[in-house]
Order: C-alpha cells, then sequence, then structure tokens
C-alpha cells in the first residue's frame, strides 16, 4: 500500500497513472513505486487546479524525489501564490535544496519567482549566493541569477549601496583566472541601462585594474579580453595600450605572453604597411611557437591580413 493511498487526507483523490503507452509499451520508465504515486496523485489535483496545503506538501515529496522536475516547480510556485505564502520562508527552504543540488536550474528560475515578490533584497540573499559559490565559484546557474539580482535591485557599481566589485574582486584574489567573476565584474560595472556613456574615471579605474592582474598573471587570458573591452566600450583605439602589451610580447623582447602577442597583432594590423608586417611576423610567432594547437585560426588571421579584411 502507498503512502497516499492509505492516508485519509488523500481519499477524495483518484490518482491518475502515467500512460506510457498503454501495457505493451515500447520502453517505460523504471521509476520507483513512491515515485509513481506521489505523481499520480499530483496529476490528478492538477487537473482539478488544487491549491492548498496538501498540494505544497505533494510538491515537497516530488522534489526530493527528482528536483528536476520543471513542471512540480511551476506548480508549487502558482499553489504558493494562491495560498499567500510568505515568500522568505520559501527562500529558506530553497537554500537548503539548492546546497544539496548545485546545478539545478530549475531550482533557480524558481528562487528567481519568489525574489520577485519582494520590493528590496532580503538580508542575507547575497552572503547566501557566497556560500554557492564558494562550493562551485564558476557554476552558471548562481552567476546567472545573481546578474538578475543586480538588474532587479539595482546593484550596480555606482549605487552607493552596493558592494559587488568587493565582492567579485575578493573572488578574483582567490582566483583571478575566474571568468564568471570577471564576465560579472563587466555586467556590474558596464550593464547599467543608465549610462549613456561611461564616465571616463570608470573607464580608466577598469583599465588599470586589468592591467594589474595581467602583471601578476599575463598569460592569463581574461584580463586580456576585459581590456579589449573597455577600449571598445569607450570607442577608443588598441594603440591606447600598445606600449602596455609591449612589456610582455614587444619585437625583440622575450613573449610572456601570447595574448599580448595576439592584442599587438591585431593592433598593428590596423596601421600601415610597416605595422602589418609587424602583425604578420606575430601571428606567425603565435601559429609557430606560442599557440601552435590554433594554428589554423592563426594562418587565418594572416590570410585575412593579406587580402585587408583584417
Amino acid at each position: 500500500m502507498g503512502q497516499y493511498e492509505d492516508n485519509a487526507l488523500w481519499a477524495d483523490i483518484i490518482p491518475i497513472p502515467q500512460d506510457d503507452g498503454g501495457p505493451n509499451a515500447l520502453a517505460t520508465i523504471a521509476y520507483t513505486d513512491e515515485y509513481s504515486e506521489a505523481m499520480s496523485y499530483l496529476r490528478a489535483v492538477m487537473a482539478k487546479n488544487e491549491k492548498s496545503d496538501r498540494v505544497l506538501s505533494l510538491t515537497e515529496h516530488i522534489i526530493t524525489m527528482n528536483p528536476a522536475h520543471y513542471t512540480v516547480w511551476l506548480y508549487r510556485a502558482d499553489v504558493l501564490g494562491a495560498l499567500n505564502r510568505d515568500p522568505a520562508k520559501e527562500l529558506a527552504w530553497l537554500n537548503e535544496i539548492s546546497l544539496k543540488h548545485l546545478k539545478n536550474y530549475q531550482i533557480w528560475h524558481h528562487r528567481q519567482t519568489i525574489m520577485s515578490q519582494f520590493s528590496t533584497l532580503p538580508p542575507g540573499e547575497l552572503s547566501f549566493l557566497s556560500r554557492m559559490l564558494a562550493k562551485d565559484a564558476k557554476n552558471y546557474h548562481v552567476w546567472s541569477y545573481r546578474q538578475w539580482l543586480v538588474a532587479r535591485f539595482s546593484l550596480w557599481s555606482t549605487s552607493p549601496s552596493s558592494t559587488e566589485l568587493d565582492f567579485v574582486e575578493n573572488l578574483l584574489m582567490v582566483d583571478l583566472r575566474n571568468n564568471s567573476a570577471w564576465n560579472h565584474r563587466w555586467f556590474v560595472v558596464f550593464g547599467n541601462p543608465e549610462y549613456t556613456s561611461v564616465p571616463s574615471d570608470t573607464s580608466q579605474r577598469e583599465i588599470d585594474f586589468a592591467k594589474s592582474k595581467i602583471r601578476e598573471a599575463p598569460q592569463n587570458q581574461s584580463p586580456w579580453n576585459y581590456l579589449k573591452g573597455v577600449l571598445r566600450k569607450n570607442g577608443l583605439g588598441m594603440e591606447a595600450l600598445g606600449d602596455f602589451a609591449e612589456e610582455f610580447a614587444g619585437e625583440g623582447r622575450e613573449v610572456r605572453s601570447s595574448h599580448a602577442l595576439d592584442f599587438l597583432a591585431e593592433m598593428w594590423s590596423q596601421g600601415g604597411e610597416e605595422d602589418k608586417r609587424k602583425a604578420e611576423r606575430a601571428l606567425s610567432l603565435l601559429a609557430d611557437t606560442y599557440d601552435p594547437i590554433r594554428k589554423n585560426y592563426w594562418d587565418y588571421r594572416k590570410r585575412l591580413l593579406a587580402t585587408g579584411q583584417a
């Protein structure tokens, strides 16, 4: 006998079993009896559009068995709304589930739905996300949710109460190759929709920050990409940082960074004939010596250079 079949609370419900295509179904899924029964009762209450305490408990039971069941999460959100439940209590419950299932994206969609009910950022939310990222600093679902949180509650770098830059800088102190943290920094600084143009002091701060991280690890691609992005965002030519890049890969110098060589090749390709010859030599060095695994790409760049398309 089943947990729900024997429960007087559910005596009025006729369960709806899963239909896999009749008695001779080709490939039925081997669900446990516990899961099959719970889902049969959920189908029945969903068919009646029931929103009640017992349905809320039923969704919790199913989620503990299968936290990736998107339909159950959606119905749970509907039930919570119909019952006018305290969203803070739901967040507390979600925290426990999230820490057990780090890469479950359905959890984060549900959290976003619940968080949308708050007019101000609840205390403890950012510290919880820090706990999540301490377990996996590149968890895509957590970072996506955090970006939504920044936009929802205006946690941009220009906000006096925002601690997002400090948060990112602390992560980069631990691992300056954390490309997720670099991406979040860009979003926090340059993603503000209120920006019509980026203040020059902000851009210079970001350039200086990226340069400092490059000096720590010249072969780290993330700050080089960040540096290019800041230049483009401000309409600045790459020559603005040409001298800096040459410190790590200038002609006649030891090549300390293939990314600096790439930076210089791109910069020189936009110049006159002599610069284009320098760009060709830089691309050859990348193809043959410093990044041969991507030789075909560097050779492609050389062909573009030869045809004036670089």
